[in-house]
Parts: structure tokens; sequence; C-alpha cells
């Protein structure tokens, strides 16, 4: 795919090998180090394609995508592109479904990318001071947003701290492309983008659910609870005992109530 950058983006798409899912399809935006072929991401896919055909993509600046990372801040561009080609293939609703930096993602597109209205055609990218890039079918029908922060910059616990090392020195960026593959860009934000927790009192009346481990070593349960609180009625939140952090922590048994979730809305 091509994201409205430019931005080449390596994508895969996995047809639902149950029913026809109802002509959905489920969009996987992954976390910060990920890829399309990462094993917590192909079991993902393996377990919702069962409910519906799935998208995944690597951000850019992951696996074999362009570009560098921007943890965060230009992804929702990749986003956009992910949700668009699975509508050009045909499917009617697309939901999408973000893991730790993914799920911030997937907040800020949620709010970004509106809608069709009552007239059917695609609304104006609400801009919020952000730097998206309008492109018509973009939008997603419902979002799920597993392991994401509500605040940008936070350095409250131990791999908040060394992640901002990995990505604020120049030593850590070193580190995250010959450790972890990941290509970051050297540049701070500017400006800095809409935050998750503002993403979410603009998603409505977007379906969003929020999903977050008790036992989350990078964000504390203040996060998803914040996220829950803006998006006020428009959202559920699910907080599930013994669960760590993202994709990596998602089992199979979450992954299908997730699934069931989507197929719901």
């Amino acid at each position: 795919m091509r994201a409205d950058d430019g931005t080449w983006i390596e994508a895969v798409y996995d047809p639902c090998t149950g029913d026809d899912g109802g002509g959905t399809a489920i969009v996987v935006a992954h976390g910060f180090t990920g890829s399309v072929d990462r094993p917590a991401v192909r079991r993902a896919v393996r377990t919702f394609s069962r409910h519906a055909a799935v998208v995944t993509f690597s951000f850019r600046g992951h696996g074999r995508s362009g570009g560098f990372s921007t943890v965060g801040d230009r992804e929702v561009l990749d986003l956009a592109a992910a949700v668009a080609w699975a509508r050009s293939l045909g499917h009617r609703r697309v939901v999408t479904v973000g893991f730790s930096m993914g799920g911030s993602v997937v907040l800020r597109h949620g709010a970004l990318y509106a809608s069709p209205g009552a007239d059917g055609e695609a609304r104006d990218v609400a801009e919020h001071g952000e730097r998206a890039g309008a492109r018509t079918g973009a939008h997603a029908d419902a979002v799920v947003a597993v392991s994401a922060p509500a605040r940008w910059y936070y350095r409250g616990t131990a791999p908040m701290r060394r992640l901002h090392w990995m990505v604020t020195r120049p030593a850590g960026r070193l580190v995250g492309r010959y450790g972890f593959r990941t290509r970051i860009h050297r540049e701070a934000w500017d400006p800095v983008p809409l935050s998750p927790v503002g993403a979410a009192a603009l998603i409505t009346p977007t379906p969003l659910l929020i999903v977050h481990g008790d036992r989350d070593p990078y964000f504390p349960l203040d996060h998803p609870r914040m996220l829950a609180a803006a998006a006020g009625d428009g959202a559920e939140l699910w907080l599930e005992p013994g669960m760590g952090h993202a994709e990596n922590a998602a089992d199979e048994t979450l992954l299908t109530r997730i699934a069931d979730w989507v197929a719901q809305r």
C-alpha cells in the first residue's frame, strides 16, 4: 500500500476462514517494534479470521515498510491506507484493532477520519491541529484499543523509560534499528499529535472498546480508565485480570471475545 504522504507500507490480506463474516474486515495495528510476521500478530490473525477477513500491515519503519517510525504520529496515515484498502476489496464494514502504539493510532484515526454522513458522503477529516490527509473510505465502523496509553510522554514505569531512551537517544535508535528491526525518526513531534485521551472524546458515535490488563508493565490502570471516562457512554471498558501488555499478552480466549464484540457491532 501507499500512505497519503507517499510512504510504502507492507500489508497482508487474510480472507475469512469461517462464514463470510458479514462482509466485515478487521484491520490489525501492531505495537511498537512489531510487524506483520511477528508470532503474536499472526496468532491474532488466525483467531480473527475465523470471524472476519483480516488486514495486517507493518507501520512505517517496521518490517518491510518504508520510512521511519514516528511512534504514533504519522502512523495514522498508514492505518488509513489499510482501512481504505480493506474497503476497496469489497468489505462493507471495517473495524480497527490496535495494540499499544497501535492502540493509540486507532484512537486518533477514529477521531480524525469521520464516517460518512446520512447522505452517504464522506465528511472532511477533523483536523484538530493535525496533519492527517483525507482519504475516501478510510473511516472505521468500530474501534478496539488494547493496552493503549492515555497520554503522551508517559515515563512512570521502567519499560516506558527504556522506550523513551530508545526513541530519543542516538544509541537507543541504533538498538531499535539493529536489535528490534525498527527504524526510528530522529525528529521530535511538531506539532504534538492529538492525545489518545483527546481522541477518545471525539470518537462517538463510532463504537469503542477499550481493553487493558491489570498486570500491564507499561501503562497502569489509570490509562484505560481515563480513556473510558473521556469517551463516556460511547465506550465499553474491559479490565482483564492477569493480562500483561498488548498482542504478546492477548491469548486466544481474549482475541475470540474481541472478535465476538466486533461481530455484534
